[in-house]
């Protein structure tokens, strides 16, 4: 299995003292959490795409290609682009110099995204996404096939045999299709051959094992060999050498942010008792120690079979050096026990 991390570039205000520092130490202190990571022998690193003053990351691939100059064998990946927002042509140029700069590292991940801010913002409308991010995969599909590309639809200008550059060092880069649970979606990505992400951040896990069954089933009906695409999970965590200390530093900017989120989409605050419901093994959250990381993550691949776990550490602002010695525990502790019992990656 592979193993690895995933962030939105979390900037807010520290619920324990409101502190916040620059945007600039934040931006150098992620860095050196993706050179950790890398240091440390994980497989892939994440960076999601926003457009909220919360986070600090709009332009995942500039950040990937900084880390890509600092690390040497970690693949980097968006987590998410908003593709249905974007232009395909201008995402593939800007992943396939990704990829020369990192030497075949990088990856998409494309979806919806956790927010809605960059349809207005380049003047979409929300109630487009369907048609978009349908036309928009399918052209982002051509252009990783072929270096000339003619194209027609109805969402972009038409391209007539334009050659599209640079071309990157991979013959392919990957492309995951990103979901939060909706079956059009996972169909989508398993008719098409292209790996699934399954974004797990509350409730409990297996309710999602019919959606990747799902997935496979469509591949399988497609004429693709289901056993050979990749299903990542992707969940919220945080870990530290005893439960309770996890528990204790992660809940403060987690129940701050799920329940600043909340006022905004009408959910009720985040409290105490559900937050530690989630950390159970049957929960969504992976809050704990190393030990208790390591039974869920196997215990979830019992009914997933997954190929690939990401996990956020930063759901809000969290001390740099908590983060990274939760990177540490989980490149030393967690993913070795993890390799051990199923195997490397």
């Amino acid at each position: 299995m592979e193993l690895g991390i995933y962030t939105f570039g979390d900037w807010m205000a520290d619920p324990r003292d409101e502190s916040r520092i620059s945007p600039t130490q934040r931006i150098a202190n992620l860095i050196e959490e993706i050179e950790l990571a890398d240091q440390l022998g994980l497989d892939v690193f994440g960076l999601g795409e926003h457009h909220r003053p919360d986070y600090l990351i709009s332009a995942p691939e500039v950040l990937l290609a900084a880390a890509a100059a600092r690390t040497r064998n970690i693949r980097l990946t968006s987590a998410v682009t908003v593709l249905s927002s974007d232009d395909p042509v201008r995402v593939f140029q800007r992943f396939a110099t990704l990829d020369l700069v990192s030497k075949g590292r990088a990856e998409i991940m494309a979806g919806r995204g956790s927010f809605i801010e960059s349809f207005p913002l380049f003047g979409y409308d929300l109630d487009d996404y369907d048609a978009l991010f349908s036309e928009k995969l399918e052209l982002l599909l051509a252009l990783r096939e072929s270096e000339r590309v003619t194209w027609r639809g109805t969402t972009r200008p038409s391209i007539q045999d334009r050659g599209v550059y640079p071309r990157p060092q991979q013959d392919r880069i990957p492309i995951w299709i990103a979901v939060g649970g909706t079956p059009q979606s996972v169909v989508r990505a398993g008719a098409l051959a292209l790996p699934l992400a399954v974004a797990i951040i509350g409730g409990e896990p297996e309710r999602f094992a019919p959606l990747v069954q799902l997935y496979r089933d469509a591949a399988t009906r497609a004429g693709h060999d289901a056993s050979r695409l990749p299903v990542g999970i992707n969940s919220h965590g945080f870990i530290a050498e005893t439960s309770q200390k996890a528990a204790d530093i992660a809940f403060p900017p987690f129940a701050d942010t799920m329940s600043r989120i909340g006022r905004e989409r009408g959910w009720p605050p985040t409290t105490r008792g559900q937050f530690e419901a989630q950390r159970k093994l049957r929960g969504a959250l992976f809050v704990g120690s190393p030990d208790e990381l390591v039974e869920k993550i196997l215990y979830q691949h019992e009914f997933f079979r997954h190929d690939r776990f990401m996990i956020q550490f930063s759901v809000g602002t969290l001390p740099h050096a908590d983060l990274m010695k939760s990177i540490e525990l989980y490149g030393t502790k967690v993913a070795p026990a993890v390799r051990k019992a199923l195997g490397p990656a």
